[in-house]
């Protein structure tokens, strides 16, 4: 079906609205997820660092099944996706409230609502896209916020359910308010033309040149009907064989009339082979697009700039993530009196969170400022403050730590531009899709390395410090493959075969 127009306004801003709320309501347990950290770890008796799997299955899942979700919207659209992930994520959450062990979180909260989170924040930004074109930019920025906001909100009142009716209580109410996500999908109306004529039949001599990759369509054609005249001969031997015989074999061709009653053989025959002269040329030329996939891919991380910057973004991940998870357990492991909590640390990082995507968003806009080394600016002032939270001994010291990482964590807000300025903007989907991939991986793999050093040596203290090593050194290897003597930043990569591939990716801010 063809899309209309993008109206850039209208019901355009029903979808902002509803997309802010999805967002706000399927994000904002899991990336307040550290509240219900603490209770878990006192409920199951478990390590930190397999307990901490379950946060960060939740923010990981969504961004390694990335080209699952984006297939997901492209087949079934963004609205019926969205009651579909909404059911998801409230059945998640509420599931979770009876499970008797870690690892059935792993599997309710960790697998399903992180799952559930991923499809629609692809399906949000997907009908967005859709209804705008030259207010795209405002409009994905606001939608955006909503998981920051969700954060801000989710955080403190999971703690006063948690206190007023328990940890299952919690869960539950939770889920319900997420069973909202359907109301906001039931308005998701998709830009499409209804009275689109379906699609004519495309028949071997009708197709484009283009599928025809090996030149064999008359080869092809003449090896099917080979093929099938060996059986129809065999078939004509076989019904002369039953007319010989029996009552018995008479019967039997009673019960299998079309044996005996095939109608116009040849033209049968031209349609058998008609298609499978289709079905082979179509798998050729689906085979032709992962090769040059392939060898896109390979182009791509020939770009040293490139190369650095998938470093960069998995080690700033395996390090800049774990403080939103675990920082309410460093509090507490610091001996920090509940009474002295004026607002809870991970609500400060939330709203710090979206403070800064804004900020660095409209920074990113200078003619005159390199988003590139901006972004390398925010990797190397995060990992020295990652490095400086086993200093902090008091909250108010631990509240200025999460404003700062959380202000950093909106560099998120500017990385497309920086992906943007490595490959240019016509393999941006591609090499996104690729980076959002290891972004994943880092938060899968975060909070549980982090635990896991906590585990062995009783102290956040060296935990994170490996973790500000972590973001340090991604920061350093990008500033260095960006340095102007090492010319990769400008340096043009070979133009691509004319091909598409069209990547819509989750994420988890």
């Amino acid at each position: 079906m063809e899309l209309k127009k993008s109206p850039d306004g209208g019901w355009g801003w029903v979808i902002v609205l509803v997309s802010f709320f999805t967002q706000f309501l399927c994000y904002g347990s899991p990336l307040a997820v550290g509240v219900l950290y603490i209770e878990w770890l006192d409920a199951f008796g478990e390590g930190k660092g397999k307990t901490a799997w379950v946060g960060s299955l939740a923010s990981g899942v969504g961004l390694l099944a990335s080209p699952v979700c984006s297939l997901c919207v492209s087949s079934f659209g963004a609205r019926t996706v969205t009651i579909f992930s909404g059911f998801m994520v409230a059945g998640g959450l509420m599931l979770s409230s009876f499970a008797p062990n870690i690892y059935f979180l792993f599997f309710s909260y960790g697998i399903v609502v992180g799952l559930g989170c991923g499809l629609l924040y692809t399906a949000t930004v997907t009908i967005t896209c859709q209804y705008f074109d030259d207010r795209r930019g405002l409009a994905l920025g606001l939608i955006s916020t909503g998981s920051s906001v969700g954060l801000f909100i989710y955080a403190a009142l999971q703690r006063m359910l948690v206190e007023f009716y328990g940890l299952d209580g919690c869960l539950l109410i939770v889920g319900a308010l997420a069973l909202n996500i359907l109301a906001c999908g039931s308005l998701m109306r998709p830009l499409q033309s209804s009275d689109c004529p379906l699609p004519k039949r495309i028949v071997p001599e009708d197709l484009p040149d283009r599928y025809s990759i090996y030149n064999e369509k008359g080869k092809n054609r003449e090896e099917n009907m080979n093929i099938l005249d060996k059986s129809y001969s065999s078939e004509e031997k076989c019904k002369s064989a039953l007319a010989n015989g029996d009552w018995k074999q008479e019967s039997l061709l009673h019960k299998n009339p079309t044996v005996t009653h095939t109608k116009e053989p040849e033209t049968y025959k031209k349609k058998v082979a008609e298609q499978t002269y289709f079905c082979k040329q179509l798998a050729k030329r689906k085979w032709q697009l992962y090769k040059n996939y392939c060898g896109e891919t390979m182009a791509l991380f020939k770009n040293k700039v490139f190369s650095a910057l998938f470093i960069a973004i998995l080690l700033f991940d395996i390090g800049g993530f774990p403080p939103s998870l675990l920082m309410e357990d460093v509090a507490r492991s610091s001996n920090v009196k509940e009474e002295e909590f004026i607002m809870p640390l991970i609500s400060i990082i939330g709203i710090m969170t979206a403070v800064g995507k804004l900020l660095l968003g409209i920074l990113a806009d200078f003619k005159w400022i390199n988003t590139l080394y901006l972004y390398v600016a925010t990797l190397i002032i995060m990992g020295l403050a990652l490095c400086a939270i086993p200093f902090a001994k008091s909250y108010v010291t631990l509240a200025l730590l999460s404003s700062i990482l959380g202000f950093l964590t909106g560099n998120w807000s500017i990385f497309p531009y920086v992906t943007t300025k490595t490959v240019g903007i016509e393999k941006l989907a591609h090499a996104y899709g690729i980076l959002m991939f290891f972004a994943g991986l880092g938060n899968s793999l975060g909070p549980p390395i982090v635990g896991w050093f906590y585990d062995w040596t009783q102290t956040y203290d060296i935990a994170f410090y490996f973790s500000g090593f972590c973001v340090l050194l991604g920061g350093f290897i990008l500033l260095l493959a960006a340095l102007p003597s090492w010319d990769t930043c400008n340096k043009q990569l070979p133009k691509p075969a004319p091909s598409t591939f069209l990547y819509k990716v989750a994420s988890n801010v």
